[in-house]
């Protein structure tokens, strides 16, 4: 039977570090709320960061961390401090999320932090790289992992690799600001089937992937030099 892997920032389970001991706790958010009972009916893993700096854990922690989230069918990616900094703080949160609204004066066009938003996105597909088999069915999540979809398709070519972005999908005039956005667009070109809200973030996705990179899309289907890519809204 194949294994549903889902991918997201966050797990679904929280880890928190008092008085030396460490604690777990479910976590808040639509995406852990909406997807938290709906992975445990199939034979699934999700893998994440566990909402710890890792520079707090030894390797006993981290031991423990590994043991007790396998329980929840639950896989940890540590993070330091300097990632959560600027690759979730900087990047996703004044980057992505600013113009993915409408609110290019909002952007902060920061060097650093698309470097560390490429490590995280590597470290992601390492981890993943080592669990994930082309047997398996890989569900990425969100804005945070844009990079991770071409990532893993390079190093599993035959993955059945599915996106969905919980944010907008912006115009052309708008995703075009973004220094990026080639970079950008041709990862999540690696998956397979994109999803989205609603028809205008599909509509704006296939426009702008067009103007970009000159591939031709008909009925929802982006066609390739050697596959297929389906979007579509859900």
């Amino acid at each position: 039977m194949k294994r549903l892997l889902i991918v997201s920032n966050r797990l679904p389970v929280r880890v928190t570090k008092r008085d030396g001991g460490l604690r777990f706790h479910k976590s808040s958010g639509g995406l852990a709320t909406g997807l938290g009972s709906f992975y445990k009916a199939y034979k699934s893993l999700w893998i994440g960061w566990p909402g710890i700096a890792e520079e707090r854990l030894n390797k006993e922690d981290k031991r423990r961390i590994i043991e007790r989230l396998e329980e929840d069918n639950c896989y940890p990616i540590f993070l330091t401090k300097s990632d959560i900094e600027n690759y979730y703080y900087g990047f996703c949160n004044k980057v992505i999320w600013p113009l993915a609204h409408y609110f290019p004066l909002y952007v902060r066009y920061d060097k650093k932090y698309w470097e560390i938003y490429q490590k995280v996105n590597k470290l992601f597909n390492k981890v993943l790289s080592k669990i994930a088999t082309k047997e398996d069915i890989i569900w990425l999540q969100d804005y945070h992992l844009l990079l991770l979809p071409a990532m893993l398709r390079n190093r599993i070519p035959d993955a059945s690799i599915a996106f969905f972005l919980h944010i907008p999908f912006p115009s052309f005039e708008i995703f075009r600001l973004l220094p990026w956005r080639e970079e950008i667009l041709k990862g999540m070109l690696g998956a397979d089937l994109i999803g989205f809200h609603i028809y205008d973030y599909v509509k704006h996705f296939l426009e702008t992937t067009h103007q970009l990179t000159n591939y031709d899309y008909e009925m929802g289907y982006i066609r390739l030099d050697n596959r297929v890519v389906k979007v579509d809204a859900f």
